[in-house]
């Protein structure tokens, strides 16, 4: 069942993804006031890693996880949105943060399936 549970929100974040405009970041762009998010909102790339690593973290904060496991999770969330903002503006810095939490997620996404037993 929780390999059920596990696939689905993949399938979920896969096509949340798939549907979102190009330029759409995780976030309301409209309401972007740091330089971070406004560099994320100006830059399509930026706005596809961001799509990309939402996504992701969608269906990785649907996972079960063990007590203190969801802290570290949301532990984890804090601490790349306060290096995104001392990325500031730079665009180099934020392709950077955003490709190794998008490796990090998916990381973490494929050991919690490889450990579920089989169905």
């Amino acid at each position: 069942m929780r390999r059920l549970v596990a696939i689905s929100a993949l399938l979920l974040a896969d096509a949340l993804l798939c549907a979102a405009p190009s330029q759409a970041a995780s976030f309301d762009c409209a309401k972007a006031s740091a330089p971070d998010e406004r560099a994320v909102c100006a830059n399509p790339a930026l706005s596809a890693l961001d799509s990309e690593m939402g996504g992701l973290w969608f269906a990785y904060s649907r996972l079960p996880m063990l007590m203190g496991g969801s802290g570290d999770r949301q532990d984890e969330a804090r601490a790349f949105l306060a290096a995104r903002a001392k990325c500031g503006g730079n665009a180099a810095c934020l392709t950077t943060l955003y490709t190794a939490r998008i490796a990090a997620l998916k990381g973490q996404i494929a050991t919690y399936i490889k450990g579920m037993p089989p169905l």
